[in-house]
């Protein structure tokens, strides 16, 4: 059996491997088929790299965005693994299938259309393999968030090579998925090792929207470093991307309508910097290896926990403190409710129960993380410590008598008018419209006029349709949900949550270095520099965390540089005298 731990040593640079790394690599070294579920972050790439580097053969790895094995790619070079990808816009394939057919390879990176196709089988018979690597396993699953049909076209390649072992890897899999992945892939229900979903340096906070514009703004102002904003549409990342300019930040929108040349290089204008923002849809951020990322905010609903927890995901992969800001409105509800109708009959089941439990995740008074962990089957504590809720508890406002009033204007007024309108008619403000339906006339007409209850108005209006007591038709008017006759009878009741406020805060280079330190800062301006020389992001030379350690140890030679962590043999000989330079002063 080999010993990884040298390997461990001076290829990666870490004296120990993290979580349950040793127990999946251990697996692929024994030739064990392998299902690994382990968050972002956790280091998941390690898992084949390192058995690629042990075992005799090329390591195969189905990943499913170009951009994410371009980025993989430079990564794996940089720290002396010898690997190609195998891509539709790379211009050297035939180098590459040359190197792999000569055994020059420890890695070759392949999409899954590639991998299910029949010449590819062919290849793969003219030189020895040490492994399959299935990433973003989640895809092979009709269940998952992020189904890709060729990923089910996957077991044929695998079965052709019975004696190579195939590890699979996702970050998001609840357990429906995680058995569909098993049986699509021909892995034993005793060969999955579950790591946890828990990211304890992401802060999750989530608010009703009020100014999306602004409260987006704000996150920038305060957060320092790189950051991710979700917008739903194409139309909406436009806009708020030439907002969000304005506050002096570097910002870039993404998205699959801008021409693939301004797509490309905004992706790879934020990948390279250190403090850029990208206001993209969600198909944005599968694609990068991004360890540095300190915010993502959603300016709308995600689908569903499943794709939630995956693109917050994208902040803090390098361990570092970040934040997850979700902004919602009950007009997101009411969209995905109308999606759901539009989908096969089959999948609305399963539509539906996802929509239920983000309601419940953006609804409730106690800890987000709670609520994550325990839907992917997790433990999870009463408290984290690190959500919005736990950190200021919010209040509770019992608002089922506003809720009844609203639903009795929406009935008596015909359940055709908007929010706006059902609003005007509760707090008694007579209009030209109101007086031409006779609306004034009702007795709901002005039934909450006191200011306490004209305030909940929206509040309350959010909640009945987060909950599908209430509908909006495809004219934007109001219709009774299955959960209004509960309220109504007296049987449901409906509480709001009352937020603390928060203060603003202004960012500055001390949130970016809490130290304060100037070797810390010199050491990053070294890294910026070799980074421009390589033509390469600044990560892929060092973490963060890799210059605060040197910052702080302060190593004066090579062999004691050699014992920061994620300091391997290749990046101490390329990289190791220019940051010595900076530590000798």
């Amino acid at each position: 059996m080999i010993d990884p731990l040298p390997i461990l040593q001076s290829t990666f640079g870490f004296p120990g491997f993290r979580g349950v790394q040793e127990q999946v690599v251990s697996r692929v070294l024994a030739a064990e088929n392998t299902l690994a579920v382990m968050p972002t972050g956790a280091g998941k790439s390690l898992c084949y790299q390192l058995p690629a580097v042990a075992l005799d053969g090329t390591c195969v790895v189905v990943s499913p965005l170009i951009a994410l094995m371009h980025d993989q790619l430079r990564a794996a070079t940089a720290i002396g693994i010898r690997a190609a990808t195998l891509t539709s816009v790379d211009t050297d394939q035939m180098e590459t299938i040359a190197r792999f057919r000569r055994g020059e390879l420890d890695l070759l990176y392949v999409a899954p259309e590639r991998a299910s196709n029949e010449s590819f089988r062919n290849l793969l018979g003219q030189s020895p393999l040490a492994l399959f690597a299935i990433d973003e396993a989640h895809c092979v699953s009709e269940w998952g968030h992020d189904f890709r049909p060729d990923y089910r076209l996957l077991r044929t390649m695998l079965d052709a090579f019975p004696h190579v072992p195939r590890l699979a890897l996702t970050a998001t899999a609840d357990a429906h998925t995680r058995a569909d992945i098993l049986e699509q892939l021909g892995i034993p229900h005793d060969g999955m090792i579950v790591a946890g979903f828990d990211r304890p340096n992401i802060q999750y906070r989530i608010s009703p929207k009020d100014n999306i514009t602004r409260q987006i703004a704000d996150i920038v102002a305060e957060q320092p470093g790189p950051g991710i904003v979700y917008a739903q549409t194409r139309k909406g990342v436009e806009q708020l991307a030439e907002r969000l300019a304005s506050t002096g930040r570097k910002v870039r929108p993404y998205h699959a309508g801008l021409d693939p040349a301004v797509r490309a290089r905004n992706q790879a204008d934020f990948v390279a910097s250190e403090d850029m923002v990208i206001v993209a849809t969600v198909a944005f951020g599968m694609g990068i290896d991004k360890p540095d990322v300190r915010f993502v905010a959603h300016a709308g609903l995600p689908k569903s926990i499943e794709g939630y927890y995956q693109e917050t995901g994208r902040a803090g992969r390098d361990g570092d403190p970040s934040i997850a800001h979700l902004f919602w409105g009950a007009e997101d509800f009411a969209k995905a409710r109308q999606r759901i109708g539009e989908v096969e009959p089959h999948r609305q089941p399963g539509e539906r129960a996802r929509l239920t439990a983000l309601g419940a995740l953006v609804e409730t008074p106690t800890c987000r993380r709670q609520i994550l962990l325990r839907h992917f089957g997790d433990p999870a504590p009463d408290t984290c410590g690190n959500c919005d809720n736990c950190l200021n508890p919010p209040g509770a406002i019992d608002a089922t008598e506003v809720a009844r009033k609203f639903l009795s204007a929406v009935f008596r007024t015909g359940q055709s008018f908007g929010v706006g309108y059902i609003e005007s008619i509760l707090t008694g403000q007579s209009s030209e419209r109101s007086l031409m339906n006779g609306h004034e006339a009702l007795g709901v007409f002005g039934i909450a006029s006191s200011s306490e209850e004209a305030a909940l108005i929206k509040p309350v209006s959010r909640a009945l349709l987060l909950r599908d007591a209430l509908r909006t038709n495809d004219f934007g008017g109001l219709e009774f949900g299955p959960e209004a006759r509960g309220i109504l009878k007296g049987e449901t009741t409906v509480s709001l949550l009352v937020q603390p406020k928060r203060e603003r805060r202004r960012r500055g280079a001390a949130a970016e270095n809490p130290a304060g330190d100037p070797l810390f800062e010199a050491l990053r301006a070294k890294r910026r520099e070799l980074a421009q020389a390589a033509q390469v992001p600044p990560y892929v030379i060092f973490h963060d965390s890799v210059l605060r350690e040197m910052a702080t140890l302060k190593p004066t030679s090579r062999a004691a540089l050699a014992h920061i962590t994620g300091i391997g043999a290749r990046k101490l000989e390329t990289y190791g005298d220019a940051f010595l330079e900076v530590l000798r002063g």
